[in-house]
């Protein structure tokens, strides 16, 4: 029967029908409620835990289809261990469609971060998939020479569904995937002549019309695409806006941001209604990361004419109750008959979870003192500056030509785990003592690669006010402003070990969270010095950063591929691993600084981690004050403006 606790009940009648569709997005291999970085659980997290709601969203619907959108191969310790220790070999299974396989997914696309290992080794990993994977504007080969799609743009999938009175009614269901094209840029050094990418809404229009005459009846859009500008761009990263307007699509899954829609957030957004989920009157869902949420559209349908007809939509997403049990990072039962559904999955991915954990828990060295993320944004980070350390040591060591080695080489580290989207856990944390496989994954989360880049001073500088879009502006005389703008994650603020920085925080932004110029008059950085002496805007530096950076993410300057000098396939992390174990204990000597431009009579709100009150000795000179946990969990804390250096 029809659940009538569904928003669209009032529409139903004997021949309607209601089909739910189910999202996970931005998995990043969260397969279990498990903490990799600290070595400890996590709960609420992980696809066990979605496998809970996916169950009981089940149960609730007649009809139900099951999507992800994407982003599920890469994003803990578990990814790098298995593309770069074990790999896979024709046939092997991922543990990632193990457990896919056993939730039994009816469709999957890809996000950007499935070609962080690799083209070959996301194709072994397709390989294993029970349902079938689709993207619609990637293409195989060199850009601009054809090339054809790299898996189906779409699929067709022939349902049976039940209608509120039991009657049958067949229903070809279209689905289609759609990544970001910035996805060839990112992975650019290993993806080159490889993939090329169509703009998205291009792609929809090349293979919609072919949908339909194929006999799609119902037409799904997987988009890892998030919600962004209005007006369609070419190319644009989060195009889930002109998208929705866009004719021939009936339901849209979004993600790749993080995101939960429908949601306050969007309520300024036009052509956006919270309360039923659509935008432009099309239903859309964004269903969060890490397996903390799910999504769901309900449609309400009926059949007219021999066609299928929309009645109506809801839009939601949905988490597990507070304090509810979370799936078991082991599993409870051998696998086989009579475990939960959370437990089966728990089971398929069990094998490589114990590897995973035996894998992270080697020792690579020893620290002194603790490495953390708490107060990056402040300008005291050991971790960053190890990171930057150990890049500009292989950087240093590999640059063989003469006029090059000349130049002196800038180290620039970002610290991707800084709360903000990650939550209030989302630090890096590392305490003093013993360094384990664990540790150098937490300073460095990413898999991407060195790079160098040969930059003027001028870039630079540029470079230092992208990163200045972290910042909010600060009124002087103020104290209850956020220091930090929460659109602006920790990845795009960048530090660049051996300059002396210093911001004037009362200036407005010159750039925008995305990387735009806005204001050719605003500057941010108030002083700049290299060795003690202004930076020299003529001069010429190598700057150490890494492939996704140098590839244009985040649009910075100087980030472009006539100025690499550097490149390759070592990752940063190896680098770092390497340079922690030829120190054994590792020495940390800051090489340069970052402070403010004293406001007088002005404070600022700064969020971390809990976690950081036992290091608020480090972040002396800004006199925090604790003013108590904020609703998502982060210690706020009133940091004085006044007499920073």
């Amino acid at each position: 029967m029809f659940n009538p606790a569904f928003p669209g009940a009032q529409l139903t009648g004997d021949w309607t029908v209601h089909l739910r569709l189910i999202e996970t997005t931005d998995l990043h291999l969260h397969l279990l409620p498990y903490d990799y970085y600290a070595d400890r659980p996590m709960p609420g997290f992980g696809l066990t835990s979605a496998a809970r709601l996916i169950e009981q969203a089940r149960a609730e619907a007649p009809n139900a289809l099951l999507f992800d959108n994407g982003d599920f191969l890469q994003g803990t310790p578990m990814g790098d261990f298995m593309a770069f220790e074990r790999g896979l070999r024709e046939g092997d299974l991922h543990p990632v469609m193990a457990a896919m396989n056993v939730l039994g997914y009816d469709a999957l696309t890809l996000g950007n971060h499935e070609f962080n290992y690799g083209l070959d080794f996301l194709m072994k990993t397709l390989a294993g998939a029970a349902c079938p994977a689709v993207s619609a504007n990637l293409l195989s080969g060199p850009e601009g020479r054809g090339g054809k799609p790299l898996v189906r743009p779409y699929v067709l999938l022939d349902r049976v569904l039940v209608d509120g009175c039991g009657r049958l009614h067949p229903c070809r269901v279209g689905v289609i995937g759609f990544a970001p094209p910035q996805v060839v840029d990112w992975d650019r050094h290993m993806l080159d002549g490889r993939l090329w990418a169509q703009d998205i809404l291009a792609a929809a229009r090349r293979w919609l019309p072919e949908m339909r005459a194929a006999g799609a009846e119902v037409i799904v859009a997987l988009a890892h695409t998030g919600i962004g500008p209005v007006r369609h761009s070419e190319g644009m990263e989060n195009a889930v806006l002109p998208l929705a307007r866009l004719e021939g699509i009936d339901a849209l899954m979004s993600g790749h941001s993080h995101l939960l829609f429908p949601s306050p957030v969007f309520s300024s957004v036009p052509d956006v209604e919270i309360q039923t989920g659509t935008i432009a009157g099309k239903p859309v869902v964004m269903g969060g990361c890490w397996g903390a949420h799910i999504g769901l559209i309900d449609l309400v349908m009926t059949r007219e004419g021999g066609e299928w007809q929309v009645l109506g939509s809801r839009s939601e997403t949905r988490a597990l109750p507070a304090g509810a049990a979370p799936g078991k990072a082991e599993p409870a039962h051998p696998p086989g008959t009579g475990a939960s559904l959370p437990e089966r999955v728990a089971s398929a991915v069990n094998e490589g979870h114990q590897a995973t954990l035996a894998a992270i828990r080697r020792p690579v060295g020893h620290t002194p003192q603790p490495l953390h993320s708490f107060f990056a944004h402040l300008g005291t980070c050991a971790a960053l500056t190890l990171v930057s350390e150990a890049q500009r040591a292989f950087v240093t060591e590999r640059l063989t030509d003469p006029e090059l080695r000349a130049l002196p080489v800038l180290s620039a580290a970002a610290p991707f785990k800084s709360g903000g989207r990650s939550g209030a856990s989302g630090y890096t944390d590392v305490p003093a003592g013993a360094l384990a496989l664990r540790h150098i994954a937490d300073l460095y989360t990413f898999p991407n690669a060195i790079a160098a880049l040969r930059v003027t001073g001028a870039e630079v500088l540029e470079w230092l006010e992208r990163s200045a879009a972290t910042f909010n502006r600060i009124r002087p005389g103020t104290s209850d402003t956020l220091l930090r703008n929460p659109d602006v994650p920790g990845y795009n603020f960048e530090v660049i070990d051996a300059l002396d920085v210093t911001y004037d925080l009362s200036q407005p932004a010159r750039y925008d969270p995305q990387g735009a110029l806005i204001d050719w008059h605003a500057h941010r950085v108030a002083q700049a010095l290299f060795r003690g002496q202004p930076l020299d805007p003529m001069a010429e530096f190598i700057l150490c950063t890494n492939s996704y950076r140098a590839s244009g993410a985040g649009c910075f300057a100087g980030a472009v591929r006539r100025k690499l000098v550097l490149g390759g396939e070592n990752l940063v992390r190896d680098i770092l691993r390497q340079h922690v174990a030829r120190q054994g204990t590792v020495g940390i000597r800051p090489r340069g600084s970052l402070g403010f431009t004293p406001l007088p009579a002005t404070a600022a709100l700064f969020e971390t981690s809990p976690a950081a009150r036992a290091c608020l000795s480090e972040i002396a000179a800004f006199a925090p004050q604790e003013r108590g946990l904020t609703r998502a969990g982060f210690l706020r804390l009133r940091v004085d403006l006044s007499g920073t250096p």
